[in-house]
């Protein structure tokens, strides 16, 4: 078997970090590198010659998962014309939807990571990526009226406990409350 070239090893790096930032928001940082690794459709040894550690890796899949969090709010600031009441207005509704209930893989690093980074801290590096994103979450959530860590506090509890509750019907009676609470407090036409 022949040696990758380096395009193709940035690719599988690449297609490993993705992988790890949608397997931990799913099934958390407990993830086996073995288990990943077949995720990733690539083999145990491979992982060694990416990256250092699997706490390595961690903070490279939460990084991963918070520059999709942060895409997303430019994308809807672009889709709203740079009108952030809308914009808020809409991450609220998708935040506390079902289908984003749902799907923790493509969901919220904020509510998916937080116990795991909380208990294991994946290190150093993925406590400060978590707690920088969360702070850039909270300032894109802030406004006149309320505080964005107030409003981040009220999306990621509703979240938890709605995921937490899956399969009864307060699971969307918390959604439905959470969302009610925080469009009051979004000024939008």
């Amino acid at each position: 078997m022949g040696r990758v070239s380096q395009a193709q090893a940035g690719e599988n790096r690449r297609r490993v970090v993705d992988t790890a930032s949608r397997l931990f928001r799913e099934q958390g940082t407990q993830v086996s590198v073995a288990d990943l690794m077949k995720a990733a459709g690539l083999t145990h040894g491979a992982f060694y010659k990416q990256f250092a550690s699997k706490e390595a890796l961690v903070g490279e899949a939460a990084a991963h998962a918070f520059d999709e969090l942060a895409r997303g709010r430019t994308a809807g600031l672009a889709r709203y014309e740079g009108q952030r009441d809308a914009a808020q207005r809409a991450l609220i509704d998708a935040y506390l939807s079902v289908e984003h209930r749902d799907d923790p893989a493509d969901g919220c690093p904020v509510a998916a990571l937080a116990t795991d980074i909380a208990r294991e801290g994946g290190g150093r590096e993925a406590r400060r990526v978590y707690t920088e994103g969360v702070a850039e979450f909270a300032d894109f959530l802030g406004g006149d009226d309320q505080d964005g860590i107030v409003r981040l506090c009220t999306l990621f509890g509703a979240l938890v406990l709605s995921r937490a509750t899956k399969g009864s019907p307060l699971s969307e009676e918390i959604l439905a409350a959470a969302h009610a609470a925080l469009i009051r407090g979004v000024a939008v036409e």
